[in-house]
């Protein structure tokens, strides 16, 4: 019988849902056993009880209670290899980089880590690819949707994944998204402050991993609710049928911009889960699907990013191209790369 074990969440651990991270690192454990722990409050995160399916947050500490020797069995470690094609297809993602930080051009359709469903195949798995001569491989300090596309950082040594966290953790990072949603959004530039709640229920086709809005004014008073901020501004329409969005997301919850355009009646086109079809959407969109020749993949991807290098000092600006499927739609449309401001919520900024 082992003792009780305290445990601080590193920065590949989180967002993990506590569940899945036990099952990780003791994978003798069983679900029963980790949902008898949570009830009877032996297992805590920062000293509170905590549900299975609660999302662990870098720099929490997690207290584990004795678990029997056949329990508390370590992970094996296993080493994958990668192959050529997926060796090419991760480097020719990268972007940037330099001795201390990579940047990413994160294809759609491959998971950042590795999680219920997702397999083996996700840039933390490729990222032993990614080592460019140092002995250990980079780690992410943020992560993408599966379905989500764009520039995602990894960090070559420690000292630089503490260092580039840290500043995500207190928002001195930019990040602008790019989407394409349902109808025209009014006004044409504004704030969405829902908060986001997980909804209930579980199931094949991750009905567990939806989040649910909740006005502003019932966040205090609803469980499990965090307060959730989002920036857009309109790029340009097509028509009143779709329209290119920037997106700013204040806070940094799972599904947000996701959620947030959904809500006001705009769900991201392709978005199945937020959208539905046009029958399903209630608000003044047309649904994630809006026919014709546009792709049914999510329109959503992580544009632009600005930050301070953790070592230089010097500001990064970094700006990933659109995926296929998304520029085939901006050409479909008419929509020009080129006649987007690199910062639209910066009035003082020339348009690229």
């Amino acid at each position: 019988m082992s003792g009780v074990q305290t445990r601080t969440i590193t920065h590949d651990d989180a967002e993990m849902r506590i569940d899945r991270w036990l099952r990780k690192e003791f994978p003798h454990l069983t679900q029963g056993r980790i949902e008898k722990m949570c009830r009877k409050g032996e297992l805590r995160v920062d000293g509170g009880r905590v549900k299975p399916n609660a999302r662990l947050e870098y720099g929490q500490k997690v207290r584990i209670p004795p678990l029997s020797e056949a329990d508390s069995q370590p992970a094996p470690v296993t080493l994958r290899k990668i192959n050529k094609s997926d060796t090419k297809m991760i480097q020719d993602c990268v972007l940037w980089k330099d001795e201390h930080i990579i940047a990413l051009n994160k294809p759609p359709g491959l998971p950042s880590q590795g999680g219920s469903g997702q397999g083996e195949r996700h840039v933390d798995g490729l990222a032993e690819a990614l080592k460019f001569g140092y002995k250990e491989k980079p780690k992410l300090v943020h992560r993408l949707d599966k379905d989500t596309s764009g520039l995602l950082l990894l960090a070559r040594t420690p000292r630089v994944a503490r260092a580039l966290s840290e500043a995500l953790r207190h928002r001195n990072v930019r990040k602008i998204y790019w989407a394409a949603v349902a109808g025209q959004p009014s006004p044409k530039a504004g704030s969405i402050k829902y908060g986001l709640l997980k909804a209930p229920g579980r199931g094949q086709r991750g009905e567990g991993e939806k989040m649910q809005c909740i006005h502003p004014r019932d966040v205090a008073t609803t469980e499990g609710a965090k307060r959730s901020h989002t920036d857009y501004a309109i790029q340009d329409t097509a028509g009143t049928r779709m329209t290119w969005v920037a997106l700013v997301p204040i806070t940094g919850r799972t599904h947000q911009l996701r959620a947030h355009m959904a809500e006001i009646g705009h769900p991201i086109v392709g978005d199945g889960k937020y959208g539905g079809s046009s029958s399903e959407n209630a608000g003044d969109g047309w649904g994630a699907g809006v026919g014709g020749e546009i792709s049914r993949k999510l329109h959503l991807h992580a544009r632009t990013l600005i930050i301070e290098h953790p070592i230089t000092k010097e500001m990064i600006t970094l700006q990933a191209p659109l995926p296929e499927h998304m520029q085939r739609t901006w050409d479909y449309v008419g929509w020009n790369v080129d006649h987007a401001p690199l910062d639209p919520f910066n009035m003082d900024d020339d348009r690229s």
